[in-house]
């Protein structure tokens, strides 16, 4: 058994829980943080190497001492919709610096943060803005770093299987922009393994790319359903994310602005790597 402990934040969101699952599959003493042990599987709270605390991360008084005895953090803290009144900037960065500031209190050796594929370019918008403010604050905190990027998720492509099987996937241009979705079981083998590398930047994704058009090709043929893609000029894209931040509520806009940033970029990691495949993804959904 490991004996260094580790701290992860972020436990009971889709990629925490695979990451919590592979830290004890990996032997480690973990110490997670969650909001509601209620959200914790029952079967969980009484492993041997796992305690719980419950604290508000958004809510730094409530993390006095969460960082006591141990080595290293990784945090997959984050939002993709900013709801129940909180911000990307409020989460993605303020939550996750209150958690850096606690790190460096304890003397914790490194920080490992989960952000995003090319978060670098998109600091014009908001999510991007608020992750990399953080990864600013980290890299200029003096501890030991590692910032893992990885490109989108398998759980997030679901929503080309939403569309196709409402009969028709919209895409925009000709939906000729690739990336390597992952699945999170892949991801988090990948971030926990930086526990032990001298890796400062990780940027990954899964084994497979695809364009637009092939993820929507797939999502139909999986349905056995005939292929209905309808294209949008450029245009319509720009102009939604022109007018949208004063006609959609905030908390809404954010997402539509993340979204529709990234289907008009490449997003294909350097780093390929996992055992899931998409299509087999798409399969379980049904």
């Amino acid at each position: 058994m490991k004996k260094e402990k580790i701290l992860l934040a972020g436990a009971t969101g889709y990629l925490g829980q695979y990451v919590l699952a592979e830290l004890l599959r990996k032997e480690y003493p973990t110490r997670i943080v969650v909001r509601n042990k209620a959200k914790i599987a029952p079967a969980l709270l009484t492993h041997p190497l796992l305690e719980v605390v419950e604290a508000q991360v958004t809510q730094p008084e409530t993390l006095k001492g969460v960082c006591k005895g141990i080595s290293q953090v990784i945090s997959t803290v984050g939002i993709t919709q900013q709801k129940d009144g909180l911000t990307y900037e409020q989460v993605d960065y303020k939550a996750n610096k209150n958690l850096l500031d606690e790190a460096l209190r304890e003397g914790v050796q490194k920080f490992i943060y989960v952000s995003v594929f090319k978060g670098e370019v998109m600091r014009h918008i908001a999510i991007g803005a608020a992750k990399e403010q953080f990864v600013d604050s980290l890299k200029a905190s003096g501890l030991d770093y590692c910032i893992v990027r990885p490109s989108g998720f398998y759980s997030d492509m679901a929503t080309f299987l939403k569309m196709a099987k409402e009969g028709r996937v919209r895409l925009f241009d000709k939906g000729q922009y690739t990336m390597n979705p992952i699945h999170g079981e892949d991801l988090a083998e990948v971030c926990v393994s930086q526990l032990e590398s001298t890796e400062k930047e990780v940027n990954v994704g899964g084994a497979e790319v695809f364009t637009q058009t092939e993820i929507a090709r797939l999502a139909f043929e999986v349905l056995h359903k005939p292929v209905k893609i309808n294209y949008l000029p450029n245009w319509v894209r720009r102009l939604i994310l022109k007018i949208g931040k004063y006609l959609i509520p905030k908390s809404a806009y954010g997402t539509i602005e993340f979204v529709f940033t990234v289907m008009a970029m490449d997003s294909v990691t350097p780093m390929q790597v996992g055992k899931h495949r998409l299509k087999t993804f798409f399969e379980s959904q049904l």
